[in-house]
């Protein structure tokens, strides 16, 4: 007779747990959905359906990079 540590929870003895790891072990090396090998070769390829994004932080990185030509060797002594 299983022993209950939690309402509505048994123990799982040795074998029956080792037994299910295993059924769950076998599922996940066997099973074989159905992939969509040419999103996969565009994936790996770095193709793209979509047009490219523009980069969020161009603007920053304009505006410190005229800072930079200013200021050469970093922001200025206050």
């Amino acid at each position: 007779m299983p022993t209950e540590y939690h309402e509505g929870v048994t123990y799982m003895g040795r074998g029956r747990q080792k037994a299910k790891q295993t059924k769950v072990a076998r599922r996940l090396k066997y099973y074989t959905p159905d992939t969509d090998l040419g999103a996969l070769e565009r994936e790996l390829s770095g193709g793209s359906d979509s047009p490219a994004e523009e980069d969020p932080y161009a603007e920053y990185a304009a505006r410190y990079a005229a800072d930079e030509e200013e200021f050469p060797g970093g922001s200025p002594e206050p």
